[in-house]
């Protein structure tokens, strides 16, 4: 495969578990902070998420550096995006 679409699919794994990552955590936050035992929301959700990170920036990452880059760069560009949509949320649905 070339470099160029093996890039842009690293990349956009990267935004993939990005947007799972930290939209599973705001998911995670308000249902938590409104359960009777929130550590039954949070220790498991905490555990598949960074699960979920870890397998796949290995997964994609490999033994290249440029691929954990294009990953990494992916993930926090996602993380910015969810961070933006999600107090876009709040504004609306404030009383």
């Amino acid at each position: 495969m070339s470099e160029l679409p093996a890039a842009a699919l690293v990349f956009t794994g990267g935004l993939l578990l990005g947007a799972f990552f930290f939209g599973g955590l705001w998911w995670t936050v308000r249902r938590g902070l409104s359960a009777q035992q929130p550590a039954l929301w949070f220790f498991p959700s905490l555990l598949l998420r960074m699960g979920a990170a870890v397998t796949v920036f290995f997964c994609l990452g490999r033994d290249d550096w440029r691929r954990w880059l294009l990953c990494l760069l992916g993930f926090l560009i996602a993380r910015s995006l969810i961070r933006r949509l999600t107090r876009a949320s709040e504004v609306t649905h404030a009383p």
